[in-house]
């Protein structure tokens, strides 16, 4: 799946609800949105506006079987990291941070 699909993907998961937040020891500060320091607006704006060129995907930590997806962008003046994976019907966001 390209970035282009993944990008349609995760949007529409974020404007159905259909997201859910990896347990984390640092969730506190590695996922600004499970916390409601950043809104599922703003990360749709930040999603949106990204590039290909910013997007990697890679191999989730512990279940090698799913892609985690993982986009390095700058938007409103802060480098932001996102990091998620799907397990359908759902996007499951593992950081959202600057």
């Amino acid at each position: 799946m390209g970035f282009k699909n993944v990008k349609s993907q995760v949007l529409a998961c974020l404007a159905s609800g259909n997201i859910q937040h990896e347990q984390r020891q640092t969730i506190d500060v590695k996922n600004l949105l499970v916390t409601g320091q950043v809104s599922e607006d703003d990360v749709s704006d930040i999603i949106a506006r990204a590039k290909g060129t910013e997007y990697e995907l890679s191999k989730h930590h512990v279940i090698s079987a799913i892609d985690v997806h993982i986009l390095k962008t700058h938007y409103r003046g802060k480098n932001w990291y996102i990091k998620w994976y799907f397990i359908e019907p759902d996007s499951i966001f593992i950081s959202v941070h600057h």
